[in-house]
């Protein structure tokens, strides 16, 4: 019956071990699929940022293109703006796959391992204290036989030593031994009898404590392991949630930025860079007048005809189709495109050829003022090596700064060059009063000689552009003289008047501005642009009247006044 009790509650105890080792191992596994989920969710934010930085790259204007033309629209613009802001909001996903990485699969990876030792730990300690309970037993069991076998073995002495003892027909010696035989089994019954009352009491102690201290403590322990666990994947959740959390502010500035840059759309602005980008300059023809063809006297043709008196007879219809010139394509445009482009811009109308013309000359201008930073610096340069000959050979910088000095003469004679054809086109150009001026139209002028013999010099009938002059009159529209010219002279030679505000700015980034000539910035301050980047890689702005500086051109988004001063609007 005890055997059987023991048993029973061996197997108990083994049961329950099973069923934590079953538990436990669910545990473990339960950790390692959160943990595939994670990640498989941190892959899922890396492809989906990757994706959309190559969808904003796709989009973004490529260098030296049409698009980057076009920027001077406020919706294009605005497009490019939207894109900056997505490649940041595809930023802020990739914050979120690497904080996910960090915090939480990392985290995980590694628990999982103390959490496997820990649990393999345990059980190994529980099945090595019932080990040593069974077999604490079984040292028992074979004492508690050992004895039972000696009392049987004293017992049968004991008798066997009466039975001689009683036979008269044995010796003396005979009974005297089985005496001694007697009482050595009884000796050896007490020993046995001691030996199991020893193991007895050493097991039933060890029992107890097995029973009321290892196992309850390997309980307990496996109980903390689980709960610690289950804490853990508690905190990861919370983790997971406050990746997002975290970025969500970002984010908001990120669409906030998407909104801004929608709204700042200006369609009217955009309308009339149309007009400037395509009005030609050319006068509008004068009216036509009538011919009688019903008196009998020789046709006359009006000086104001946009044809001469040969053409009108041999091609009646000429004169009509040459007054509709603005509506008729160049029969050279192909030829144009086909073959090359000439240096002066001489197949443009009188606006869009002074517009080549200006930014020529203007990008000839930049190239000139890099050459010459460069020169300065090598000079700065050469300089340091007079002083400090070990830093350096100042012959070494001579052929480079001699280099420099001819791309600064080839330029300048090239923006003289510019500059003449300019002024040549700008000494065509009719004058129009302000009145004349509006939305980019002529009003209709009253015909008159001179003024469609000027028209017809301009502008032939297939509505090509020449150079020549009227055979009988000849007239030179000049420029009317407007305050914006005087004020652009004085900005230029007198460097003691404030610099006027050119386009405004937006802080994208916080600036110190701790150097000398630079002024600090707040990220989202509006500040007014006096003076663009030349290369440098700074922006000169203005707060205030007593606050300006320079701060980094990438820390801020310019954008500047579109109507030029002095702008002349035509057809």
């Amino acid at each position: 019956m005890l055997e059987e009790r023991m048993g029973d509650c061996w197997s108990r105890t083994k049961d329950q071990f099973d069923n934590l080792e079953k538990h436990t191992q669910w545990g473990i596994e339960f950790v390692e699929k959160y943990t595939k989920f994670v990640k498989e969710r941190s892959e899922i934010e890396t492809n989906y940022a990757k994706q959309i930085r190559n969808l904003s790259k796709k989009y973004q204007p490529k260098k030296n293109s049409k698009e980057e033309e076009e920027s001077k629209y406020t919706f294009c613009r605005a497009f490019l703006t939207t894109l900056n802001e997505l490649n940041d909001y595809a930023g802020q996903h990739e914050v979120i796959s690497e904080d996910l990485t960090s915090h939480i699969i990392t985290e995980l990876t590694r628990y999982l391992q103390e959490l496997k030792t820990e649990r393999k730990s345990h059980f190994h300690d529980g099945r090595k204290a019932q080990q040593h309970i069974e077999s604490s037993w079984k040292q028992l069991e074979a004492s508690k036989k050992r004895f039972e076998r000696e009392c049987k073995e004293a017992e049968r002495a004991q008798q066997y030593f009466e039975k001689m003892d009683a036979d008269i027909n044995v010796t003396k010696a005979d009974v005297e031994k089985a005496r001694q035989q007697a009482q050595m089994r009884h000796q050896m019954a007490n020993d046995s009898k001691s030996e199991y009352a020893a193991y007895l009491q050493k097991f039933n102690q060890e029992q107890n404590e097995h029973y009321y201290t290892v196992i309850p403590n390997i309980f307990q322990k496996l109980q903390d392991m689980e709960e610690k666990r289950i804490e853990r994947i508690s905190v990861c959740m919370k983790k997971f949630a406050d990746v997002d959390r975290q970025v969500l502010p970002i984010v908001g500035k990120c669409l906030d930025g998407m909104t801004n840059a929608a709204e700042s759309i200006e369609p009217k602005a955009d309308s009339k860079q149309v007009v400037e980008s395509f009005k030609s300059g050319f006068e509008p023809p004068g009216d036509v007048e009538f011919e009688d063809y019903g008196q009998a006297m020789k046709r006359t043709v009006s000086e104001t005809s946009l044809s001469n008196t040969k053409e009108s007879k041999e091609k009646p219809g000429g004169k009509t189709k040459g007054k509709l010139w603005p509506f008729i394509k160049n029969k050279n445009k192909l030829s144009l495109k086909l073959g090359s482009v000439p240096e002066d811009f001489s197949h443009l109308p009188p606006e869009q050829r002074r517009k080549k013309l200006q930014g020529k000359i203007d990008e000839l201008s930049k190239d000139i003022q890099k050459e010459m930073d460069q020169r300065d610096a090598l000079t700065k340069m050469k300089d340091v090596y007079i002083k400090n000959p070990q830093m350096g050979d100042p012959a070494s910088v001579d052929p480079r700064l001699t280099e420099i000095g001819q791309n600064i003469e080839k330029l300048q004679s090239e923006v003289q060059k510019f500059e003449g054809w300019l002024a040549e086109v700008e000494e065509r150009m009719p004058s129009k009063s302000d009145s004349q001026r509006k939305s980019g139209l002529y009003e209709t002028q009253n015909s008159t000689t001179v003024s469609n013999n000027c028209a017809q010099d301009r502008e032939s009938p297939d509505g090509s552009y020449t150079e020549e002059q009227n055979s009988e009159v000849q007239v030179k529209a000049q420029p009317i003289p407007t305050p914006t010219t005087t004020t652009e002279f004085d900005d230029e030679f007198d460097d003691e008047e404030v610099l006027p505000t050119i386009g405004t700015c937006k802080a994208l980034y916080p600036f110190e501005g701790h150097n000398e000539g630079t002024i600090s910035v707040a990220e989202g301050e509006l500040l007014y642009v006096i003076e663009e980047d030349k290369g440098d890689g700074w922006t000169r702005v203005r707060r205030n009247e007593d606050e300006e500086g320079y701060v980094p051109t990438s820390y801020v988004e310019v954008f500047l006044e579109t109507n030029a001063k002095g702008a002349m609007t035509y057809i």
